[in-house]
């Protein structure tokens, strides 16, 4: 199986990828669209003509966004809808009430190395946002995605996945000391293992699934750890909202991704398995594709769902 490529690279912008592109009468769902990264996302594909709904916390902050889209591409059909991943109750809400096909759907919401802390039902807060919250979203989605015939799921990954596995004895941090980092690594892990599995379980439905590295990008992602990563990123690897969401958007519109899911991406392009930390922006860990390990990751999911 060849590694996909593209005419994208790290320059590319959201902009960029999406030029000549037509998908009025489609629509689309981008969640964390209230800043950053997402409302780049919403904003590049409202200007392809699609109908976008934010599915934001703070519903009068993706309210000003969605009147700013609306104002600098012309799309009336930008919407917010109120969706907070670490409450089931919020993603059963959201998913009730859609009705009709969907063709895209961008997981991009996410937190980043917060302290410590823990929903009502004792997940992580990493995981249950970055990882739960978006696996109940998508399954709660699932026949809406399915009614398209060709949609996409787009998965906002990091780099920071290759700092761990996911730890299927103590996702939960209930035997180890508490890592910020460990638990941002783990629950970015999660997010290719959905793709992956995503793509096989759903085949049938003609629906894929896609994770990328966004690249370093400083948002509000960064508020818990003083506006860097983990470590140093060098100045020219540092990249624009617009050129961040540009990878986004490349897996939620191009053709040349027809067909193409559990696979992950950085700077527009397939990139390459390592074993080994890659000290790069570059790489997926060869776990993170594991078939076991997504398949494993899946039905824990559901368990814990169904509490």
């Amino acid at each position: 199986m060849s590694a996909v490529t593209t005419p994208f690279g790290f320059a590319s912008t959201a902009d960029d990828v999406v030029a000549g592109i037509d998908l009025t009468g489609r629509r689309a769902v981008v969640t964390g669209a209230s800043s950053g990264l997402g409302a780049e996302t919403a904003r590049a594909l409202a200007a392809t003509g699609a109908a976008v709904t934010l599915a934001v916390r703070d519903v009068a902050a993706g309210e000003g966004v969605a009147k700013d889209i609306t104002r600098s591409t012309g799309n009336q059909e930008v919407r917010a809808d109120r969706l907070d991943l670490t409450d089931p109750a919020s993603i059963t809400a959201f998913t009730a009430a859609w009705q009709g096909p969907l063709p895209i759907l961008v997981n991009n919401a996410g937190v980043m190395a917060c302290p410590e802390r823990y929903t009502e039902q004792g997940w992580e807060w990493q995981f249950a946002t970055n990882h739960l919250g978006h696996f109940a979203l998508a399954t709660g989605l699932h026949d809406a995605l399915a009614a398209d015939g060709n949609a996409r799921i787009v998965v906002v990954s990091s780099t920071g996945h290759q700092q761990s596995p996911v730890v299927w004895d103590d996702i939960n941090f209930a035997f180890r000391p508490y890592d910020p980092w460990l638990a941002y690594g783990q629950s970015k892990t999660a997010n290719v293992l959905f793709a992956v599995e995503a793509t096989r379980r759903w085949a049938d439905d003609n629906i894929t699934a896609n994770a990328l590295m966004p690249g370093a990008i400083y948002t509000n992602l960064q508020r818990h750890t003083g506006g860097g990563g983990s470590g140093r990123v060098p100045a020219d690897l540092i990249k624009t909202v617009e050129q961040g969401a540009a990878t986004s958007v490349l897996l939620a519109t191009s053709p040349l991704l027809d067909g193409v899911g559990g696979r992950y991406f950085v700077d527009g392009n397939e990139t390459d398995t390592v074993d080994r930390r890659s000290g790069t922006l570059h790489g997926v860990a060869r776990y993170a594709l594991d078939p076991q390990g997504a398949r494993r990751l899946w039905d824990l999911s559901q368990d814990l769902l169904a509490g």
